[in-house]
């Protein structure tokens, strides 16, 4: 069997119980080397044979997964944050299909939502936006001209852009299409982990702040409203409005 697992954002202690216990019963594991905490396989029993993805190819993880399936051994592929955002999981999964061999995915924390805890702030804030966008820039990797920036800019939702801190300037030209320059927004790398950098600003001024951090990877941007002190109070909570499990007084 082999299972993809979600590291969480950085802080060893977000993996989640499930994962974590795969993780201690593996005999192989593949692990993202240049994005999940290593701390996180610290766990690992002692005969456990560990490879570190940064430096394989698809063919040569799927190699490793199919001999050691074989052998009768438990497989952990473990992802930064969760896989299925940016994990490149689809790819691996259809090959394992295609050669017969049993697989699960165990999910895990995002770095999103990190970045969000981060600097304590709630995405969905009522009468501002209920609506949240996972998107990246496009670089080595295209995006579809459907998704560009710009366009998903037009919602003014809150926006969570992945992979594209080292773009921060193309990244703040292309927002300001459709966001005003006083617009709040916050840069978080590393989020959870023990070094993480915070920093916050607006459309206005945070190119600035981003490259005085030293900032070029391994980051979250966050774009929107919801960053503001500006909302309605939630009707979940409030006295005067009915629900299945509560009368209104």
């Amino acid at each position: 069997m082999v299972y993809f697992i979600g590291a969480g954002p950085g802080d060893p202690d977000l993996i989640t119980v499930k994962g974590k216990k795969i993780i201690e019963e593996a005999d192989v594991i593949i692990y993202a080397g240049s994005l999940v905490n290593k701390e996180i396989i610290d766990c690992k029993k002692d005969t456990a044979v560990v490879y570190n993805s940064a430096s394989m190819t698809l063919e040569e993880v799927i190699k490793v997964m199919e001999k050691a399936v074989k052998d009768e051994k438990l497989v952990a592929r473990v992802h930064t944050g969760d896989p299925s955002i940016y994990g490149a999981i689809r790819e691996q999964i259809d090959i394992l299909e295609e050669k017969g061999i049993s697989y699960k995915v165990i999910p895990g924390v995002s770095s999103f939502v990190g970045a969000a805890a981060a600097i304590n702030k709630e995405f969905t804030l009522p009468g501002v936006t209920q609506t949240v966008i996972l998107t990246r820039m496009e670089g080595r990797t295209p995006v579809p001209e459907k998704e560009s920036l710009e366009k998903l800019a037009e919602h003014k939702a809150s926006m969570c852009i992945f992979l594209s801190v080292h773009m921060i300037e193309e990244v703040v030209k292309r927002l300001l299409t459709h966001y005003p320059l006083s617009t709040p927004i916050a840069v978080i790398q590393k989020a959870t982990w023990d070094d993480q950098k915070v920093v916050i600003g607006t459309l206005e001024n945070i190119t600035q702040k981003v490259k005085e951090s030293e900032i070029n990877k391994t980051a979250q941007i966050l774009v929107g409203d919801f960053l503001g002190n500006e909302y309605e109070y939630s009707k979940l909570y409030d006295k005067t409005f009915s629900h299945e499990f509560r009368t209104a007084k």
